[in-house]
């Protein structure tokens, strides 16, 4: 689990546990967001041996002295990296509510907890799907699951739903995933070399 993940761990709010059918509804939901970030760490590793491969004909170009070769190579890992970043930064927010689940199951507020999550599903799932087009049922799947829950919370605790709060917490959640997504890009991916990057290509 990444710190990121720990970090935005749903705190303790005073509210009933769930019970009956709706607790292993929530385990079953965490099973589903569990095979989707499988599904993105599979894309992410055919993601990082492309770069790879691009990084290694940048090299090959520029110390052929081939500046218009390496510039259009250099310009397809700008491409690569970006979608990696994207792909990164969905897992960590996958993540973030999977621990958020998982700690609704023993403590109460889970309407409050799953919410957010559906913004969240919502506005990541586009940035994905081109890469990863076998992730598109597992959203909608996890989606649905998660509109349920909160709407048999709802009806069993008769709690009114602030999705102004919620779309709150999502944007901040979303907020520091792409911040450590791009930060874990800085960290591990090897720069281009420095007449490269002068040409105006940012990575």
């Amino acid at each position: 689990m990444s710190n990121f993940a720990k970090n935005w761990e749903a705190p303790e709010r005073k509210g009933s546990v769930p019970s009956g059918p709706l607790k292993p509804h929530i385990e079953s939901t965490i099973k589903l967001i569990g095979t989707q970030v499988q599904r993105l760490d599979i894309a992410n590793n055919r993601l990082v041996e492309k770069d790879a491969q691009i990084f290694n004909k940048v090299v090959d170009a520029y110390s052929k002295h081939d500046r218009a070769k390496a510039t259009i190579y250099a310009n397809e890992l700008v491409e690569v990296r970006k979608i990696i970043k994207r792909v990164t930064q969905v897992k960590l927010a996958l993540e973030s509510i999977s621990l958020r689940l998982t700690t609704v199951k023993d403590y109460g507020d889970f309407v409050g907890t799953v919410t957010p999550a559906i913004s969240i599903i919502k506005g990541v799932q586009g940035g994905v799907l081109q890469v990863v087009p076998e992730a598109e049922k597992g959203f909608a799947s996890l989606s649905d699951s998660l509109s349920a829950i909160v709407t048999d919370a709802g009806t069993s605790s008769n709690l009114n739903v602030s999705f102004g709060a919620a779309n709150e917490d999502a944007e901040k959640i979303l907020g520091e995933a792409a911040t450590v997504a791009e930060q874990r890009i800085k960290d591990k991916f090897p720069e281009l070399p420095a007449d490269v990057s002068r040409e105006g290509i940012q990575l």
